[in-house]
């Protein structure tokens, strides 16, 4: 039986994301401003993060919610909204974990660019929690809803549990409509430039690919509705 795991949580998160949640909005403001005039995302939120002592947590929120404005056009501009006999790529760990933190009640952002993106971090670590089985029906059931013809699970080798996450994920689309298949691999992110139909959050993904999906909004609104996602702008 997997462990009853809250997926992303940190007790701190109602002050810092509820409770300053102005604070940060006014910091989002100021880091927007200097990413579309040329500085990078990386010294440009160190520097506001310092001027607004902001945690490292606060700090991390505003990097991934916010992009400049070119590239959140051009994101958009690729996004697609229906998937009906498609063949579909999933960026399975990212896809996964955002979904188990949503099931967890966890805090998840909701970015500039239209994406659901979480704070939990990947470092080469992932067990199999109570919300994973949630979290791939939740998946099979929007495929399923939108007439996807073949979904590929991209799976990142070097993770811990690859292979026993693909094992259930295969295990459970078995009977479904959608033919799925699992593929194990190094560099999951490479695989996945110049291909149509993306399942993903990560921008740097977003940016190399022919088009997207938001599955996990989807996925969310529809066990979930409303969701308390953060929006720093």
């Amino acid at each position: 039986m997997p462990d009853m795991v809250k997926r992303g949580y940190v007790s701190s998160d109602e002050k810092e994301f509820i409770d300053q949640i102005e604070k940060l909005r006014r910091a989002g403001e100021e880091l927007y401003y200097l990413i579309n005039r040329g500085y990078q995302i990386k010294p440009a939120s160190t520097f506001v993060g310092n001027h607004h002592l902001l945690s490292e947590r606060q700090r991390l929120a505003l990097a991934r919610s916010i992009s400049p404005k070119d590239r959140i056009e051009e994101r958009l501009a690729k996004e697609v909204h229906e998937l009906k006999d498609s063949v579909v790529y999933i960026d399975t760990f990212n896809t996964v974990i955002t979904l188990e933190i949503a099931f967890s009640g966890s805090t998840l952002l909701s970015c500039m660019d239209g994406t659901i993106r979480d704070l939990a971090g990947l470092r080469g670590t992932y067990r199999i929690i109570d919300k994973t089985d949630m979290a791939i029906e939740a998946i099979r059931k929007v495929f399923e809803t939108e007439g996807v013809k073949e979904a590929h699970f991209m799976i990142d080798a070097p993770i811990s549990n690859s292979e026993r996450l693909s094992s259930k994920i295969e295990d459970m689309f078995e009977g479904s409509s959608v033919k799925a298949e699992c593929e194990v691999i190094y560099d999951v992110d490479k695989s996945m430039y110049d291909k149509e139909n993306v399942i993903t959050s990560d921008a740097i993904i977003l940016d190399n690919c022919r088009s997207w999906f938001n599955l996990t909004k989807s996925a969310i609104e529809a066990e979930n509705g409303e969701y308390p996602f953060v929006r720093v702008l």
